[in-house]
């Protein structure tokens, strides 16, 4: 329910309200925006692909994921998706588009903690320089 009501905002206002002269795609907040938008989307896909080969078939249990983000954070997903919401935010400069940014940010920095809490009880072994969900910070 969530996710189709705030497509709707984020299109109704994109489409009916916002007001970005051409130019806009020159601008800096569209820029970086942008930028951070794509690379927050190659992490997430990225983060994605590792947890999706964690296991080989037949295999259960848990397993501690490496590579990519995972070097840094315990949820490389959750940051690559915080970080496609915040691009998303400063490329259109909005209260909706900032909205969503925070929702997410309030919605998956908890789970990232809480899955970051996991594998430090779950893993004798885990590494103890990585943060929970942002990079050397958090």
């Amino acid at each position: 329910m969530f996710c189709m009501c705030n497509g709707y905002i984020q299109g109704r206002y994109l489409t009916m309200y916002g007001e970005y002269p051409s130019s806009w795609i020159l601008d800096p907040r569209f820029l970086v925006g942008i930028f951070l938008f794509f690379a927050g989307m190659s992490i997430n896909l990225h983060s994605d692909y590792i947890l999706r080969n964690l296991r080989k078939p037949g295999e259960t249990g848990y397993k501690i994921p490496k590579g990519g983000m995972f070097n840094y954070v315990s949820g490389a997903n959750f940051f690559g998706e915080i970080l496609e919401w915040l691009g998303f935010a400063i490329a259109n400069w909005s209260f909706s588009g900032f909205s969503f940014f925070l929702f997410t940010l309030c919605n998956i920095g908890p789970r990232a903690c809480h899955h970051h809490q996991y594998y430090l009880e779950k893993f004798d072994n885990y590494p103890k320089t990585r943060k929970a969900v942002i990079p050397f910070i958090f």
